[in-house]
C-alpha cells in the first residue's frame, strides 16, 4: 500500500476550513506519525500504538473529502488517547473509546463551524458512536454529499431492483431485494449471492451491460 508522510504544516489542505488547529493540537500533543494512504476498500483510516523506536502512527485514506478526512482522522485519535489512558486491554471501541470519541466530536461541535447537515448528523453519533464511521449509515451518507462527482458512480441503495452494477475489483452484480439493512446483490458470472450495504459505492451499468 503506497504511502507519504504529510508534515503537519500541510494538513490543512486535507481538512474543512478552521478544522486544522484542533486536530494539530492533538497530533503534535502525541508525537502522532501521520501517513496517506491510497485508497482502502475495508477502512478509512488505521491506529497502530507505540512500539520500541516508533511513535503513535495514524493513517488515512488520502481520496477521503475534507469533511471525511476529518471525521476519520478523530475516529482514529480516540483509539490514540484510549490507548494512552487505559492501554491496550479494553475493548477497540468499547465504552472507553465510545467516551473519547465523544469528547473529540464534542470538541469539534464547539470549536468548528459545519454544514448543518454533518452538524446535525454528528450530535445524532453522539448518543452511540459506531465502531466504524462506515458502518454509521446516516453519517457516512451525508458525508457522500461533499465527494466530488464521479461519471456512473453511485450508491447501492440508488438503484432499482434489477439493475447491474460493478465493483471495484471489476464483478458484475445484479441488485436484488432488501434482507433487513442490506441487499442481495447475484454475481452474474458466478451466480453467488453477496450482501451490500446500502451505502455501497459502485458502478452503475448500461442496460447494455456496459459502462
Amino acid at each position: 500500500m503506497a504511502k507519504k508522510e504529510v508534515p503537519v504544516v500541510y494538513l490543512s489542505t486535507y481538512l474543512p476550513s478552521g478544522a486544522d488547529s484542533l486536530v494539530l493540537h492533538y497530533l503534535q500533543r502525541y508525537r502522532v506519525h501521520l501517513t496517506i494512504t491510497q485508497k482502502r476498500q475495508t477502512v478509512l483510516g488505521d491506529y497502530r500504538h507505540p512500539v520500541p523506536g516508533q511513535s503513535h502512527r495514524i493513517s488515512v485514506n488520502g481520496d477521503l473529502n475534507p469533511y471525511a478526512f476529518l471525521i476519520t482522522i478523530l475516529h482514529e485519535l480516540a483509539h490514540l488517547i484510549t490507548f494512552e489512558k487505559w492501554g491496550p486491554r479494553v475493548a477497540a471501541h468499547g465504552s472507553e473509546w465510545k467516551k473519547c470519541y465523544g469528547e473529540l466530536l464534542t470538541a469539534l461541535l464547539d470549536q468548528v463551524e459545519l454544514p448543518h447537515d454533518i452538524h446535525t448528523a454528528l450530535k445524532t453519533s453522539l448518543k452511540n458512536p459506531a465502531a466504524s464511521s462506515c458502518a454509521e449509515e446516516s453519517l457516512m451518507r451525508v458525508l457522500k454529499k461533499y465527494d466530488p462527482p464521479r461519471n456512473g458512480v453511485c450508491l447501492i441503495e440508488q438503484l432499482q431492483e434489477g439493475e447491474s452494477f460493478c465493483i471495484a475489483d471489476g464483478r458484475v452484480f445484479e441488485k436484488g431485494e432488501k434482507l433487513r439493512k442490506r441487499f442481495k446483490c447475484r454475481d452474474l458470472r458466478s451466480g453467488a449471492v453477496y450482501l451490500f450495504s446500502p451505502i455501497y459505492e459502485v458502478k452503475r451499468l448500461a442496460t447494455n451491460g456496459s459502462y
